[in-house]
């Protein structure tokens, strides 16, 4: 028997999850709408708010288990990587409920837990896999050979496909976040409507910085030609610039099946709930022959369920950490 309260603050999210047995029986999530007004996150408003927001969501969590805090058998947390102040609020909080509850404490990997969501529901990929991990901070293809063996085998080199997408609507004037707005409008749009240079790095590597100032050039320049040319073409620059983005991702991500033998393929992280993304990577396994994983949306983004199963692996291997574990901005994949 295993309850495992999950706590996830490695941004500007507070999440917290029950996973009893192997199952998620809650998944809270509170989030800071506050960051609107400034168009992106603000590490030290984040840190604040979820001082606010994470005794109210270990509440709730515990009530939609409809468990007590006497159940509890272990505390899972981000370690990182994340924001440090947020990394420290939900550090702490887990540290000091571990030890008031007398029960062990579990450091999870953020980077692991997205890939570990898989596990949640059903169908589950077979080891090994390939997972393209795309989201804010990160762009990676991980060949997954375990649950904790896993190895980065190609990444961004600079700036993430997240940061492109955000990138994107800021210079489109859309509301943070920006990026599911990008893709709302893109399937109004014509994909093919501009074309944008794919980045010539080699390997399994991305980079995004070139592509994103490539966007930025772009604009201004029709800008000069027809100051409404955003307003007139909004959801066919949304299209091009996320078809081209796709493109770039999954053309890699072809290459590593390839290159690895592998057919069994998975996608987690925020840009993961794109619908493009989706679809495309749905026609490349129609093409390729492919057996696709795709999250449920609650888990894609950060959340404390994939930090619940990824802690719940742990705890079956007694992997546990002590109350001088602290939290880790730059945390080692």
């Amino acid at each position: 028997m295993s309850v495992i309260l999950a706590i996830e603050s490695s941004c500007d999210d507070t999440s917290v999850a029950i996973c009893n047995n192997g199952k998620i029986t809650a998944n809270v999530i509170a989030n800071q709408t506050i960051h609107q007004n400034y168009g992106g996150v603000i590490p030290e408003l984040a840190s604040r708010v979820h001082q606010q927001n994470i005794v109210p969501a270990v509440q709730q969590a515990l009530i939609n288990a409809k468990v007590t805090k006497q159940d509890i058998n272990a505390v899972a947390f981000t370690r990182g990587p994340g924001l440090l102040g947020s990394l420290l609020v939900g550090v702490s909080f887990a540290k000091s409920f571990a030890l008031a509850l007398n029960v062990p404490l579990i450091s999870v990997n953020h980077m692991h837990a997205h890939i570990l969501a898989h596990f949640i529901d059903d169908p589950k990929p077979g080891f090994p896999f390939l997972c393209l991990t795309v989201s804010g901070g990160h762009t990676q293809i991980v060949l997954v050979k375990d649950y904790f063996d896993m190895e980065i085998v190609g990444e961004t080199l600079d700036d993430a496909a997240g940061e492109a997408f955000d990138k994107t609507a800021k210079l489109l004037a859309l509301p943070y976040p920006g990026g599911p707005l990008v893709d709302k409008h893109a399937q109004h749009g014509n994909p093919l409507a501009f074309k944008f240079a794919e980045p010539q790095i080699a390997g399994l590597n991305f980079s995004f910085s070139g592509f994103k100032t490539s966007i930025l050039y772009f604009i201004r320049k029709q800008e000069q030609e027809n100051p409404d040319f955003i307003a007139e073409n909004l959801d066919d620059i949304c299209a091009s610039v996320q078809y081209s983005i796709i493109q770039i991702l999954l053309n890699k991500l072809k290459k590593a099946a390839k290159q690895y033998g592998i057919k069994e393929i998975a996608i987690a992280g925020g840009v993961s709930a794109n619908s493009g993304l989706r679809n495309g990577l749905q026609q490349a396994a129609d093409e390729l022959g492919w057996n696709i994983y795709i999250p449920a949306f609650q888990y894609c983004t950060d959340n404390a369920g994939m930090i619940a199963i990824a802690g719940y692996h742990k705890f079956l291997k007694n992997d546990f950490v002590g109350q001088d574990v602290s939290p880790m901005a730059r945390m080692e994949f």
